[in-house]
């Protein structure tokens, strides 16, 4: 008896597709991304043309933060580091000994469960260079937010003894408008080192 030679059997390939796409789906469901962390800030409102221009801050309640390309800082004109930011910022928001070189403070307003409080008119204005390193913009935003954070802490433990992160949604919101932060960030551009 003769063989018959039979040819090569073709691989549905219409399956196999079907199985590359359940795999592809399972590997997108089960695997997880790495989210870019980033910076929590809410943005204001878009302006209004016909609204009128808010009046100018003066420059005593403006706190200067600079960072040119060499990522070095110049805060409030002299050179400054990282380890003083905080600092220099708190004394600027706080103000204690209502100094005429650091921000001045509106007159006193009760704040539902705070009281009488006076609060600052500060703004801490941040503005970088278009080459600054993107580590030490991340830093100088730390650095700045803990110094307001610390603040929030400080207020939060005196009048109802626990810490802002602590507290409920109401304490929370009185705290923040006896301390609002204001952190003005400028569009960067060539900075002189």
């Amino acid at each position: 008896m003769a063989r018959k030679k039979r040819g090569l059997e073709e691989i549905n390939a219409g399956s196999m597709a079907d199985i590359a796409f359940l795999l592809l789906i399972f590997f997108l469901v089960t695997t997880t991304m790495d989210v870019d962390s980033g910076l929590l800030r809410k943005l204001p409102p878009p302006l209004d043309p016909e609204a009128p221009k808010p009046p100018p801050i003066k420059e005593r309640n403006v706190f200067a933060v600079l960072v040119n390309r060499n990522d070095q800082l110049l805060v409030e004109g002299e050179i400054g580091n990282l380890k003083t930011l905080r600092a220099k910022a708190i004394e600027f928001v706080t103000n204690p000994y209502n100094k005429a070189n650091l921000s001045a403070k509106k007159p006193a307003q009760d704040i539902e469960l705070i009281g009488m409080y006076e609060v600052s008119k500060g703004v801490v204005s941040l503005q970088n260079d278009r080459g600054t390193s993107y580590d030490m913009y991340i830093m100088v935003q730390n650095e700045l937010v803990a110094a307001y954070r610390e603040v929030r802490d400080d207020l939060s433990m005196q009048t109802f003894g626990k810490k802002y992160g602590t507290l409920n949604k109401a304490q929370a919101k009185a705290v923040r408008q006896a301390i609002p932060m204001m952190i003005s960030e400028a569009e960067p551009r060539n900075i002189s080192s």
